[in-house]
């Protein structure tokens, strides 16, 4: 039972507000989407929604989907709708500012949303036998490290910067959707 539940070598960093969040908004959403079928119709519902989806996709946007994932060859960071990746060698640095910021050999800096942030040391009444614990920032950080400091040297993916397909298809069809909305009202 004291096995690990994640996959041995992926680890994957997100703000620990991100979920709560996303659900509270999730929730909020539905609501208003279930309360506009029953006050008024499905038709008025359909010209309501575009408005609700599309600030639940900037709650998405900023809150959820930011993340930092390193396994002993790379890592891949996610910052809202930029994803960045490249393989260990790459690194020349790492460090935790008030986020966790990567530093690589092409003289870019990656800043990551999601991943490990600076925080306060936890207050405890002083005993003399209590150990004091680290930060989980810094906890974080120390793993992240140490997977940099043990990488295989043969591991040398480029790094690559792409932006996050499916959620601009998604901001699409919810623009055009809000824009055909506009029309349908306007029209009468």
């Amino acid at each position: 039972m004291g096995a690990d539940a994640r996959p041995e070598g992926t680890r994957t960093f997100r703000a620990s507000s991100g979920p709560v969040v996303m659900i509270i908004s999730g929730l909020l959403a539905a609501f208003l989407l279930g309360d506009a079928v029953v006050r008024g119709s499905w038709g008025q519902m359909l010209l309501f929604a575009p408005w609700v989806l599309l600030t639940l996709w900037v709650v998405y946007e900023i809150s959820f989907v930011s993340i930092v994932r390193v396994d002993a060859d790379s890592a891949f960071v996610q910052n809202m709708l930029r994803r960045t990746s490249f393989g260990w060698s790459r690194v020349r640095d790492i460090d935790l500012r008030w986020q966790l910021v990567f530093s690589l050999d092409d003289g870019t800096d990656v800043t990551c949303y999601g991943g490990p942030v600076r925080s306060r040391p936890v207050r405890r009444p002083s005993r003399g036998d209590e150990e004091v614990k680290a930060p989980a920032g810094l906890r974080d950080l120390t793993e992240i490290r140490d997977r940099w400091e043990g990488a295989d040297p043969a591991a040398d993916a480029p790094i690559r910067r792409s932006w996050d397909i499916p959620a601009l298809i998604v901001l699409g069809v919810l623009t055009l959707w809000a824009t055909a909305a506009v029309v349908i009202v306007n029209l009468g």
